[in-house]
């Protein structure tokens, strides 16, 4: 049955492209491509003397939420679109067809179990915004605070749902099909974006999100997350302070304000690199219709972000080897990003090193030290996808949403102020972070928080010395010398023995250095003694 539902889904887009005049793109795929004379015979709203990016935006909003929201990502990619089609498409962002107030002022009244007049001392029916997976109508308190009040659009789940089951058909005949379907791992792709754009329907998910980005950029001159109404908020329901600010797409307004644009882009690249590299949390919709610019000082002006359905986080070891790559990068060391490929497993085992460098050299090279108005992303996009194809680098789904947002973020960057120099804005955040981590404070800060573990070692180290020796005493531990498993406990209890010693050892150095530097009397003493227990913990740790 759902099989059924899924082909019958994939013809429902053939007819809506048909419809639009959109038809040669059926004639370039191969699934179904026999099927298109049937739809030749349906009336179509729009012919082909209709703008083609205005049949584009228009089937795309017909088509559903997955297929607006490639339509808005694009859409930040002005570079890569004619001007007519980047127009279209920038709609997407937030200029989708509204459903109705009576369906959203339902939900509302569902949603708290009383009338939406008793909850709001006013409601515009009238929505200040609509995309496609909720829209906004603005609001006011009873208590008198302006808000914003996000209504996820009805029936949004089914129409995901379905989109979701085509998406998961195609990796799967491209994953069993395609040449390059392993590598790509279209299934696991798609499995990430699933999870992703469920995720993006609870709006209690949303709220949290928002509150933690808040604690993140507390106090921050550059970022400005608005309050949540956490009274309000239910899972199709979001209820935040309403923020005021230009849109990070009127040019026209952010210059007549006299805002300074090159410190505002290279805000926007400092803010992405501090989100994803020292909070690990970052926004990952970024497109002009979530991004506002507060110009109260235009010489310092501030952007307002909105709409944190979507963040993204990495792992420590995910974390690492970016920041490594991007550092390489700067530094231009060719070599280095061979070998990090390699030792990530990212590329298979036996890859020649200098090979791989020298591909990579091939590729970067090009773009150093030029402002984004000379740097053709696209080309070195694909010239890089031609390097992977040829080293069978594997896709790595958990970095889709990195890939994204930063695609945003470089369109935005370009569309501000093309002479925008990415590395050298992002450069400092980096080594900055990579200090945090390796440095001389990111040891102090690993023996803090091991501290209760060294604490725990010294006050077990007594029970396990007496335990063994009473196994010594009564001859248990001489039961079954040949035996494997009995080699395998004695290994353990070595290592476990040795590590224990060793935490011991390390916990009185470190107190002791810690006594000293604290008493003032012996600085030259102290630092080799808590030198020496940093040493020993880490040589002790498994």
């Amino acid at each position: 049955m759902a099989r059924r539902h899924t082909i019958f889904r994939m013809l429902v887009i053939q007819r809506v492209l048909v419809k639009y005049g959109l038809d040669d793109i059926i004639k370039e795929t191969h699934l179904l491509r026999p099927l298109r004379f049937l739809f030749y015979l349906a009336p179509r709203r729009r012919d082909r003397s209709a703008p083609i990016g205005e049949r584009i935006r228009l089937a795309l909003e017909e088509l559903g939420p997955i297929f607006v929201k490639f339509g808005q990502a694009i859409s930040t990619r002005r570079d890569l679109l004619p001007p007519d089609i980047a127009d279209e498409l920038a709609k997407l962002q937030d200029a989708v067809p509204p459903f109705p107030a009576e369906q959203a002022i339902a939900i509302l009244d569902g949603a708290y179990g009383r009338s939406v007049n008793d909850v709001f001392k006013r409601f515009d029916v009238e929505p200040l915004a609509a995309a496609s997976i909720a829209q906004v109508h603005t609001a006011q308190l009873q208590s008198g605070p302006e808000v914003i009040v996000k209504v996820l659009r009805p029936g949004v789940l089914q129409q995901i749902e379905r989109d979701l089951a085509v998406l998961r058909m195609l990796a799967g005949l491209a994953d069993r099909y395609w040449e390059h379907g392993k590598r790509l791992r279209p299934l696991e792709v798609v499995d990430e974006y699933e999870h992703t754009i469920l995720d993006e329907l609870d709006l209690m998910r949303e709220a949290a999100n928002t509150a933690q980005l808040k604690r993140n950029f507390q106090g921050s001159d550059m970022l400005y997350v608005p309050d949540i109404y956490w009274d309000f908020c239910r899972p199709e329901v979001l209820v935040q302070e309403r923020i005021y600010g230009t849109p990070i797409s009127d040019m026209e307004t952010l210059r007549s304000a006299g805002t300074n644009i090159q410190r505002l882009a290279e805000n926007g690249v400092e803010i992405f690199f501090t989100q994803v590299f020292r909070h690990n949390f970052f926004h990952a919709d970024m497109h002009p219709g979530n991004i506002f610019v507060i110009t109260t000082d235009p010489e310092r002006p501030k952007y307002a972000a909105v709409d944190f359905g979507i963040v993204g986080t990495l792992s420590p070891e995910d974390q690492r080897y970016l920041a490594e790559n991007f550092l390489a990068f700067f530094d231009r060391n060719y070599h280095r990003i061979a070998k990090l490929h390699l030792d990530s497993g990212w590329v298979p085992a036996g890859t020649r090193i200098d090979q791989l460098e020298t591909a990579v050299r091939t590729v970067c090279e090009p773009i150093f030290n030029k402002p984004l108005a000379e740097i053709s992303f696209a080309q070195v996009l694909m010239r890089l996808f031609r390097v992977a194809q040829r080293f069978n680098v594997e896709i790595q789904p958990q970095m889709i949403l990195l890939h994204k947002t930063l695609f945003n973020i470089e369109g935005l960057g370009r569309e501000l102020y093309p002479q925008l120099d990415l590395w050298k804005t992002a450069h400092p955040v980096l080594k900055r972070w990579m200090d945090e981590q390796i440095g001389g404070r990111a040891m102090l800060k690993d023996v803090r928080d091991n501290l209760p573990q060294l604490r725990d070692a010294l006050r077990e180290l007594p029970a396990i010395l007496h335990h063994l020796g009473e196994q010594a005493a009564d001859g248990k531990i001489r039961l079954n010398l040949q035996s494997p498993e009995l080699d395998d406990i004695r290994k353990q209890l070595d290592d476990q023995r040795r590590q224990r010693y060793w935490l011991a050892a390390a916990a009185t150095l470190v107190i002791a250095g810690t006594l000293v530097l604290t008493l003032g009397t012996m600085p030259w003493l102290g630092w080799p003694l808590l030198a020496g227990g940093l040493a020993t913990g880490a040589a002790a740790r498994p």
